[in-house]
């Protein structure tokens, strides 16, 4: 261990914005990295980020290697880098200020790998009633302090099938919020398609943030997205999308496109590269690992593919940035955010925690996607809301109760990955997500020093 305590305190800068200050129980506590700027290593707990020497790095790898966590964790004791831990072993879950509403629980559009089985969650398909979704707002609303902060998301199928409903919903929430002071915020995940003039103007209105589900080029969208009837959708879409595109504003109306990568996508930076020439706020892309096409979902095998296109399209982001150009990657920029601001957590979402989903019936479940999902289901808007069982389903997935993530050094900032894909697709996704954190930790240090304002 003598090489362990010589590793003085200087030799130790903290790069990224306040995180816990505490070493995280059991194994892999930390990760190392290299750039051309130096030895840097990310503390797990707390998602610290220090530009390291290279004495320290070597005698950290080598406690990792002949001591495990417990050397780990004498190592950076012995520099002052443990207290608390920033994540504890209890979940405590929080209020719920968020509400997704499947008002349409069928869609026009006949997507192969639709988590939704075509919108309708593999029973009929079906819409909300008035009286259940305003008994969602209101239960939602009684729920925030005044002065606090609130978001109502609309999502299906497409919810614009049921386009009167929308209006009648939004019109009513804001009236609501206004009377108890609170700030909501709203938003929309559509096709598209269905999209005209006075949409645009009523969504600018109230300020929505609209993600529109794009798959790439018209070769790309017309295979991957057509439309019941068969034909393509890639031109309607696009003739739809001009009116909402146009009222973006700071402040206001932000349309982001939303890509889900399939084994089809094999040049991902063109088609990435033809949704941000259309004029979206920002595009990301989420890898299709359940499907109910299994010709379409990504497995573990293509995984290592998709990194290298991932990686590809940050480094090309990275570039732009530094240029002082605008390449509105969402998932690069999302990613060093949360570096940033140190971001730690139990759980990969608010899903279950201060965010629910909320059926065409009125069934409260842990996310949009679970919808029809008994295994996730806390209550519903008349009866209320299930807190035992809402919490003994968080319990559960706490990311140190979790295999393998309780011994991953990505653990806090991936937080065990998204509950529905785990469920259904077991972790093809670990490597990949581990690969992908490795990079964006090497541009953060880079971006950091050359392009401040990123991080505000």
């Amino acid at each position: 261990m003598s090489a362990v305590v010589s590793v003085p305190v200087a030799s130790i800068g903290r790069r990224n914005a306040a995180g816990g200050a505490a070493l995280p129980r059991g194994p892999s506590q930390g990760f190392s990295f290299e750039t051309e700027r130096g030895h840097h290593v990310l503390v797990s707990d707390g998602s610290r980020v220090y530009d390291v020497d290279a004495g320290f790095a070597a005698a950290l790898a080598a406690a990792a290697r002949q001591g495990g966590a417990p050397a780990e964790r004498a190592l950076l004791a012995s520099l002052g880098l443990l207290g608390q831990p920033a994540i504890g072993p209890a979940l405590e879950p929080p209020p719920v200020n968020a509400l997704s509403l499947a008002i349409a629980q069928r869609c026009n559009l006949a997507c192969g790998y639709c988590y939704a089985d075509g919108g309708s969650f593999g029973g009929e398909a079906r819409a909300m009633d008035w009286d259940t979704a305003r008994a969602a707002v209101d239960g939602l609303l009684q729920g925030v302090e005044p002065g606090g902060r609130a978001s109502l998301a609309f999502m299906g199928g497409e919810p614009l099938t049921e386009r009167a409903l929308l209006r009648r919903v939004t019109t009513h929430a804001a009236e609501r919020a206004a009377q108890r002071g609170v700030r909501l915020q709203f938003a929309l995940t559509t096709n598209a398609t269905l999209l005209n003039e006075d949409d645009a103007a009523f969504l600018a209105e109230h300020r929505f943030t609209v993600t529109v589900s794009l798959d790439g080029e018209a070769e790309l969208q017309d295979r991957l997205r057509p439309t019941l009837g068969g034909t393509g959708s890639h031109a309607r879409v696009l003739a739809r999308l001009a009116p909402v595109l146009a009222r973006q504003a700071p402040g206001g109306l932000q349309a982001s496109a939303r890509l889900t990568v399939t084994r089809e996508h094999r040049n991902l930076r063109a088609s990435v590269e033809h949704l941000m020439g259309l004029g979206f706020h920002s595009v990301g892309v989420s890898p299709a690992l359940h499907s109910r096409d299994a010709r379409l979902a990504l497995t573990a095998e293509h995984m290592a593919g998709l990194l290298g296109q991932m990686t590809g399209l940050a480094a090309e982001a990275e570039r732009r940035w530094l240029q002082g150009e605008a390449y509105p990657f969402g998932n690069l920029l999302a990613a060093l955010q949360e570096i940033h601001l140190g971001t730690h957590r139990p759980l990969p979402c608010g899903a279950a925690a201060a965010y629910l989903g909320v059926g065409a019936d009125g069934a409260l479940h842990a996310c949009h996607r679970f919808v029809g999902d008994d295994s996730a289901a806390f209550g519903d808007v008349q009866q209320g809301l299930d807190t035992a069982a809402r919490s003994r389903w968080l319990a559960a997935r706490h990311v140190d109760r979790q295999q393998p993530c309780a011994g991953c050094w990505a653990r806090y900032l991936c937080g065990g990955g998204c509950h529905h894909e785990v469920q259904h697709g077991g972790r093809a996704a670990c490597d990949f997500i581990r690969g992908w954190l490795a990079h964006c930790l090497a541009a953060y240090v880079r971006l950091s020093d050359a392009r401040p304002q990123l991080f505000g």
